[in-house]
């Protein structure tokens, strides 16, 4: 019998060494085909819409998840959801894929990096076994598992038809939760006066309440109950009143003419919208509940979401809870110290999960920090820890954009980690704007060569060398370098913080210049989110737009977004003499097929659902009379089709001259979205397009300081030069900019740097410059002056 390891002959498996892909028609790829070989690092590059993310995560990872899917038997499919197949000819050599994206981790109020990397869980078992004193099993120590006490009869039915009946004994489920938070480790009261106008009567609209409107049903429900003067002002009810209207509990009564249920205000409002995650809110019922509630941390459990049983339990010295407050850097030199041979793989596993996010720059972190509060780049790194030390090798692994967030120092270390998973044998696919990650690509592949409908083709595939002598507009601007200004603009005064000392801040005193362009920058976790949005973000005239994702539907488009099509709603009304709402696909003037929607879906059990165009309408969401009213001559199907730069001139001059609208198209196209569509579907845009969405919005809100968080998340190194004409445009204007940001390009261009570290967690917080570029490049002050002085070649 033959050695395997010394024969030579050629096997037929190792010929599927690339991922190939023909004729990719996903969003905007016109035709796309590529060959991707495996178990190599592969970079996609090209500027913002310009088809990355369609081609690696709408084509090869969704065919891939597709695929698995149908290996499951259809009594299970018909659970799961079912997946359209890609637009797409042809694809071979898929293998299975892992998804890390930019999506944040979810923001339920009990989810913490504890429990969303399953540290919790290892921590529960360990306490549960060797904590002194034994309190219980591991869900004693579990913060969302409440107490739960059982008891009752049991039956047992025998020949003849006798039962016999035997009572159990009371049976106690031990559970971690706090009872007077639930788990939260917060309480809120609630500020009356954001409530209630105890000037007015409930019929002049003393309830200030979103939705409660002074003529609308929640309201009388109030005012007509028989409980409550309707005309008489809140501030003049008795005590009888007063109670009845805000903390009577939930009861029958007969009012209005039918036996309805009444709930006191306080009560109602804390069921409706207090008990809620306010990121699953409206936005405006969301900045109601945030003025309205006053978070402390629970009395009862000192804000550790835990039972006084589960806190009193230790291992050397320190509760579960304890260990959860701590950083993970000083959780890790706490777990090596136990010694316990009982529970040695436990301690083992606990101590490799700490040892990964200290590798992959997240040891600042600790456990109980709630998962809503990552950035998107911290969420991402998150999701990586459990993929670090898998065993999983001739795996996918795919990833959007993973240098977010992270300050060149750390981007070596994230370049580490990607290099290790493919050293493992796993094919790795990065859609990736930084050079410093391009670099060290096996094969690029560059898609342009603009954005949108002028995008969505293969403009280069090959090496790094190859990408940069190429003409892509990639290949030009690989080498780009920003130089500092020779003159810097004179601040006129300065926005003070003092004693700042919020998470891991130490009574930072600082002032933030006004009238010119500061970048606030420093490694990730080293403060910069803390002293900037926790101290100038509530202050009066300033306008913050932060990392927060825009959600959208397919019925979801720009023109909806930025509220534009209202006004031209309103104008085709005008000219045509008709209702405003034959204009909108959502209301009367939808195809009554479709619903609006353009396309027709056809639920097919188990196997996915089939889409084709409305027959009715073309795909165009209207009914066909609709489409006969014309402004400016076109009908509303063909003003939805614009793009931003030709509909700023349709809506510049003539008969449809709308001046409101051309402002917000101007600011569309000063952040680089001339080329959307005004009804392309927000779902069909990447993750950058979508943040300088949001920025266009907000340049137009009123305020004399505009922060923005890393404007560059998702920019092509071609689009930050437009970027920094758009900051230097907003600051001649009279605005202060504040940048917080890790581009150096940014830095470079800034007229002041204000400088957080030196480390990340408990090793910074402090600031430790301040001045112009030309400054901290000269004393190459810092981890950011020493990469800012590589950049610009000093």
């Amino acid at each position: 019998m033959s050695d395997p390891s010394t024969d030579t002959r050629p096997i037929s498996a190792d010929a599927h060494d690339m991922i190939r892909v023909e004729g990719a028609r996903e969003n905007n790829l016109r035709e796309v085909s590529v060959a991707i070989p495996k178990r190599r690092l592969t970079v996609f590059t090209g500027v913002s819409g310009s088809g990355k993310s369609s081609l690696v995560f709408g084509t090869i990872a969704a065919e891939s998840r597709r695929l698995i899917d149908e290996t499951y038997s259809t009594f299970v499919q018909g659970f799961m959801p079912s997946l359209p197949r890609p637009d797409v000819d042809r694809l071979e050599g898929i293998t299975t894929a892992i998804l890390v994206d930019q999506e944040r981790l979810g923001a339920n109020v009990r989810s913490t990096v504890g429990t969303v990397t399953d540290a919790n869980a290892m921590l529960r078992h360990l306490f549960s076994r060797i904590g002194d004193p034994y309190v219980g099993p591991p869900t004693a120590f579990a913060f969302n598992v409440p107490t739960s006490i059982a008891s009752g009869v049991m039956s047992t039915r025998r020949a003849g038809g006798e039962v016999e009946k035997k009572k159990v004994r009371e049976q106690v489920y031990l559970g971690g939760m706090c009872p007077e938070c639930e788990g939260r480790g917060t309480v809120s009261d609630l500020d009356l006066s954001v409530i209630v106008d105890e000037s007015k009567s409930l019929n002049e609209g003393a309830i200030l309440v979103p939705g409660y409107k002074a003529d609308g049903w929640m309201v009388r429900g109030f005012s007509e109950s028989g409980m409550l003067d309707g005309d008489k002002p809140i501030r003049d009810y008795t005590e009888t009143e007063r109670h009845d209207f805000l903390h009577r509990e939930k009861g029958k009564i007969k009012a209005l003419g039918m036996n309805m249920t009444y709930q006191g205000l306080i009560p109602k409002l804390r069921e409706s919208m207090f008990s809620k995650d306010p990121a699953s809110l409206q936005p405006h019922v969301r900045r109601f509940v945030e003025s309205a509630a006053v978070f402390t941390a629970c009395p009862a459990c000192e804000g550790t979401r835990l039972t006084e049983a589960a806190r009193s339990s230790l291992i050397r010295g320190a509760s579960i809870a304890d260990v959860c407050r701590m950083q993970i850097t000083d959780a890790a030199e706490w777990a090596r110290g136990i010694e316990d041979p009982s529970v040695a793989p436990l301690v083992r596993s606990l101590l490799h999960l700490f040892d990964k996010f200290v590798e992959i720059g997240l040891g600042y972190l600790s456990l109980e920090r709630p998962s809503g509060t990552l950035s998107g780049g911290e969420s991402q790194r998150a999701k990586m820890i459990r993929h670090l030390g898998s065993a999983l090798t001739d795996v996918t692994y795919v990833f959007d954009e993973p240098t977010i967030g992270l300050h060149p120092h750390d981007i070596q270390r994230m370049n580490r980690l990607l290099l290790e998973l493919r050293d493992k044998g796993n094919t790795v696919l990065v859609v990736e704007h930084k050079p410093e990650t391009i670099a060290i690509a096996d094969h690029v592949v560059d898609l342009g060569p603009r954005a949108g409908s002028e995008g969505g083709t293969v403009c280069y595939e090959g090496s790094f060398d190859g990408l940069r002598s190429s003409d892509t507009l990639t290949g030009r601007h690989l080498e780009d370098r920003v130089r500092p200004k020779d003159e810097v603009r004179t601040a006129r005064g300065a926005l003070e913080i003092r004693g700042a000392h919020q998470n891991n801040l130490q009574d930072v005193d600082v002032d933030v210049p006004t009238g010119v362009l500061t970048v606030v920058t420093g490694v990730a976790g080293s403060g910069k989110s803390s002293l900037i949005h926790g101290h100038l973000a509530g202050r009066e005239d300033v306008v913050v737009v932060d990392q927060s994702a825009i959600t959208g539907s397919r019925r979801s488009n720009p023109a909806t977004y930025t509220g534009i099509l209202e006004p031209i709603r309103k104008a085709f009304a005008k000219k045509n003499d008709v209702a405003p709402g034959l204009f909108s696909a959502n209301s009367t003037g939808a195809c009554p097929t479709c619903k609006g929607n353009g396309r027709i879906f056809t639920e097919l059990g188990f196997m996915e659902t089939v889409e084709t165009p409305c027959e009715d309408c073309g795909g165009l969401r209207f009914m066909a009379e609709v489409l006969e009213y014309r402004l400016g001559g076109l009908n509303i199907a063909e003003v939805l089709d614009l793009s931003v730069s030709t509909a700023t001139e349709v809506f510049g001059s003539g008969e449809a001259r709308i001046p409101a609208v051309k402002k917000v198209l101007g600011h569309l196209e000063d952040v680089g979205l001339g080329y959307l569509r005004l009804g392309q579907p927000l779902n069909t845009l990447s993750g950058g397009e979508r943040q300088r969405l949001k920025l266009a919005i907000r340049m137009g809100e009123k305020g004399a300081v505009l922060v923005l968080d890393e404007p560059t998340t998702g920019l092509h190194l071609a689009d930050v030069r437009q970027l920094l004409g758009l900051l230097d445009r907003l600051v001649d204007g009279g605005r202060t900019v504040i940048v917080i940001e890790h581009h150096q390009a940014v830095m470079a261009h800034a007229d002041w740097i204000i400088d957080l570290g030196p480390g990340a967690g408990q090793d910074g917080g402090r600031v430790i410059f301040e001045g112009t570029p030309a400054q901290i490049i000269a004393q190459r002050a810092g981890l950011t002056g020493e990469h800012l002085a590589r950049y610009v070649g000093d």
